[in-house]
């Protein structure tokens, strides 16, 4: 009975895909979707054509003259008419509310910074809580120049003119080159700064902060070098709402925990699945959690609150409250719960999502899970329209709005193909343990498609953003559910019976512990086999609007004759993979030599792709930009689909060209370090025997840079040390730079390190005919450090230094004649390709 129910069913859902269908549903049922859809697509017209206020306007006024015009003459349109009214308004209204959002006051700080950075003397309230940046996760962090910093967001109030104090309005982040840990929240402070504008990323992949600020209208960044340059003027000035959220916290988190505070991971993966911080997952864990595509599990969403409203209903439920006064104490607890947790796009929509469904049961109505998504989707872009292009926002709304539309439609699939077996019909289904086995099945059907479809409607924003996608996060999520949400049953539980009855904790300790402990261990592994993620790099939009497209028209077009559909589908989804495919072989497959010097500052990393795909990476450190390898040179390889090189070459033991190693290495597969023999030699507490240290724990085998070889048609040679041991030890550290020269297309390439003056005339001297076309100048193109004849002898065409934005400002710069010098400084990422005739094309980002 129950599988010739399920087949009615299948054919009723077929029957209602019907356009008509679906548009009549969607007036009667979920007619904020139209309001949604409306401000969605107003927001986006604005940003890429940035029309005037008044067009919007004008064309308000007409949109709703014709609707009423149309819905007198036609009463029986009257509800498309409203529902299309309502759509184009809403267009109106986005594109407004964008245009307002994003236009400043007259007084706002940005209006009164230009291009070059200046000093001022500002008031105002610290709004964020300051933050430490001890770069704990930095494997180098112990061996930085500088003390830790602090960053806070302060809220201007006044700033110091020549003619006295004049109110000033907006938002600035500050930096302080200090550990700050006796200012908090709600203080209102002067500083002594300089402002300036933040400016874009410099390297393909880096994290866009200048946008990602902007889209929060925060334009305009405040450096303070020291605390003494910040005054307290007047201490603790909360409101009472700030006052009462962070005693929330605080009594939340001493719940949770008890006196603990994240000393271990279980500790701060509790932490992160029930209250939603996730500051304290180590490195290893979180990047087990993204390569398996599971960090939507410690990412607060709807999830928790359905739990945690879930577990709150059953308790009111069996103290005997009515429907309203249920729904009134779970409003009251998500409200409370929003003040506990920290404030992101899924939270919010997961708590208006909660407050619609209670509201519901006091208008006596059927509460709508689309009108719902669309009410939270509506209030949170009315109140910051940029949330539409963060990648949070729209991975929280297109994951659960993909499992509202494609969870049925995928289950329904999947049950109709599996029942259709000819090995199903002939189960013996009066079995008693065939029953118990079937109805496992079911359960596990039912949740592989939920989570399949919220892979399908996230997938394509993860590859656009992120540059990869996991294709096993369905079975994954499978796997880990049911592990989670004991884990997060259990926590709420804890939450709730700690603040009455504290003893309680010990008991519900002792099942979560090892639950933790066993979900890190798991998805540990399932990240180590290295199996669940493919790198595709840098995807063009066009190919994700197409793959959603395809996806639609899977779920909602039904064709009579299932062979066109499936034609239909088939040259689509070649379509779609046929040039991502092609993409990423060309990407490895290519028949040139490329040059990839980063922009890290005052250091080097410079990543080599030779023909056959063989990658070597020369250098990789910083001097003064911390954790380059994590913020710089890991997003370049993800942005370009590098998940392994062939070879790392350190090139001598300077700290600004090994420091970012370890977490090159920890995010891509690295077959062979290469190192001089300065290297091998060091034995003294330097961060060149921590660097070997860590090579041995980690069981990483280096070997001699002379042992380098690359597959034909490149060459590579070691020009540099070629002395004596005797001669050697009398050289300084710059001077034991290893200099190579690679030859490929007739074309030659030298990689210069730091020498000096010494050893450049040593080079020179032995060997008389050297030549390059292309040159890494010496210690990053200072001039005071170049012999005067070095790089004129080597009739460059090119010449690349690597230095920082104040170097190229403010250092001597190198003057030659019939030669093009680039500094990363200046112009950021520089990528030179040559091809196998030998032609040099010069490329920036």
């Amino acid at each position: 009975m129950d599988i010739i129910q399920k087949r009615l069913e299948l054919i009723d859902f077929k029957l209602s895909l019907s356009p008509v269908f679906i548009i009549n549903q969607i007036i009667d049922r979920a007619p904020l979707v139209f309001v949604a859809a409306g401000i969605i697509s107003g927001i986006i017209l604005q940003n890429i054509f940035s029309f005037s206020i008044y067009l919007w306007l004008l064309l308000l006024m007409l949109t709703a003259s014709i609707s009423f015009i149309c819905a007198i003459k036609r009463r029986e349109a009257a509800d498309y008419a409203a529902a299309f009214a309502a759509l184009f308004v809403a267009v109106c209204l986005g594109a407004i509310r964008l245009d307002c959002f994003n236009k400043p006051s007259a007084n706002d700080i940005r209006n009164f910074v230009g291009e070059d950075k200046q000093l001022a003397t500002i008031r105002g309230v610290i709004i964020t809580e300051p933050y430490v940046n001890y770069n704990e996760e930095w494997v180098f962090s112990r061996y930085k120049f500088t003390d830790p910093s602090s960053s806070f967001y302060l809220k201007l109030r006044e700033a110091e003119t020549t003619d006295g104090w004049a109110k000033v309005t907006g938002t600035v982040r500050v930096q302080v080159q200090q550990p700050i840990l006796d200012l908090k929240a709600g203080d209102y402070v002067q500083m002594y700064c300089w402002l300036d504008r933040f400016r874009p990323a410099t390297n393909p992949g880096q994290f866009q902060l200048a946008d990602y600020l902007a889209r929060k209208n925060i334009c305009i960044g405040a450096m303070v070098e020291t605390r003494g340059a910040i005054e307290l003027l007047v201490g603790g000035v909360k409101t009472l709402f700030a006052r009462i959220r962070l005693r929330a916290r605080q009594i939340a988190t001493e719940s949770l925990l008890g006196s603990r505070y994240a000393e271990n991971q279980s500790d701060s993966m509790l932490k992160a699945l029930v209250l939603g911080y996730r500051a304290d997952i180590d490195s290893k864990t979180y990047e087990a959690f993204r390569k398996t595509g599971l960090l939507h599990f410690v990412c607060l969403s709807g999830m928790n609150f359905g739990i945690l409203i879930g577990i709150i209903w059953w308790l009111c439920k069996a103290a005997g409250f009515m429907n309203r006064t249920r729904a009134f104490v779970c409003i009251n607890a998500a409200a409370l719960f929003l003040l506990v947790i920290p404030p992101n796009p899924p939270a919010f929509r997961a708590a208006v999502i909660c407050f619609a469904f209670c509201a519901a049961f006091f208008f006596n109505r059927q509460p709508n899970s689309f009108n719902s998504l669309a009410l939270a989707a509506v209030i949170l872009l009315l109140i910051r329209p940029t949330n539409l292009f963060e990648a949070d926002w729209q991975l929280s709304f297109a994951t659960v709005l993909g499992i509202l539309l494609f969870t049925d439609r995928i289950h329904f699939f999947l049950y109709e193909k599996i029942t259709g077996l000819e090995l199903f019909e002939k189960i013996p289904k009066d079995n008693a343990c065939v029953k118990t086995a079937t109805r496992g099945g079911q359960i596990f059907l039912e949740a592989f498609s939920v989570s399949l479809a919220a892979w399908l409607s996230s997938a394509g924003i993860l590859l656009y953003h992120f540059y990869s996608f996991q294709y096993l996060t369905s079975l994954w999520t499978v796997l880990v559910s049911p592990l989670i949400a004991l884990i997060s049953v259990l926590g709420y539980l804890k939450l709730l019976l700690g603040l009455v009855l504290p003893f309680t904790s010990s008991i519900l300790n002792t099942i979560m512990k090892p639950a933790l402990d066993l979900l890190i261990w798991l998805v540990q592994l399932f990240g180590g086999l290295n199996i669940s993620e493919i790198s595709m790099g840098k995807v063009n939009g066009i190919f994700i609007v197409f793959f959603y497209g395809l996806i639609f028209f899977t779920a909602f077009t039904y064709l009579r004759k299932p062979f066109l559909k499936n034609a239909i589908f088939s040259i689509s989804l070649i379509a779609i993979l046929a040039p991502l495919t092609f993409s990423k072989w060309q990407r490895n497959q290519r028949d040139e030599l490329i040059i990839n010097c980063l922009d890290v500052g005052h250091g080097q990393a410079v990543l080599m792709q030779f023909p056959e795909n063989e990658k070597i990476l020369f250098d990789a450190g910083s001097q003064f930009t911390n954790d380059a390898g994590r913020r710089i040179i890991k997003p370049f390889l993800n942005y370009s689909g590098t998940r392994q090189i062939d070879s790392i070459v350190i090139s001598h033991n300077d700290l600004d060209h090994i420091n970012a190693i370890p977490e090159v290495i920890e995010g891509c597969n690295v077959r062979t370090i290469y190192a001089n023999n300065d290297f091998f030699a060091a034995d003294s507490n330097n961060p060149t025997k921590f660097l070997k240290d860590w090579f041995t724990k980690k069981q990483i085998a280096i070997r001699n840079i002379n042992e380098l070889k690359i597959n034909k048609p490149v060459s590579i040679k070691t020009l540099w040390p070629d002395v004596s041991e005797d001669e050697y030890k009398f050289l300084s550290e710059n001077d034991k730079s290893s200099v190579l020269l690679i030859e490929f297309a007739g074309r030659k390439i030298l990689l210069c390190s730091d020498a000096e003056k010494a050893a450049q005339a040593e080079i020179l001297k032995l060997n008389a005919d050297l030549n390059a076309d292309i040159i890494i100048a010496p210690h990053h193109g200072s001039a005071n450090t170049q012999a005067r004849t070095f790089l004129e002898r080597l009739t460059p065409e090119i010449v690349i230094c690597s230095c920082s934005k104040t170097e190229f400002e403010n250092r001597n710069r190198l003057i030659l004649n019939n030669c093009k010098v680039l500094y990363t400084g200046q112009i950021g990422s520089i990528q030179i390709s040559i091809d196998k005739q030998g032609r040099i094309k010069e490329g920036r980002f």
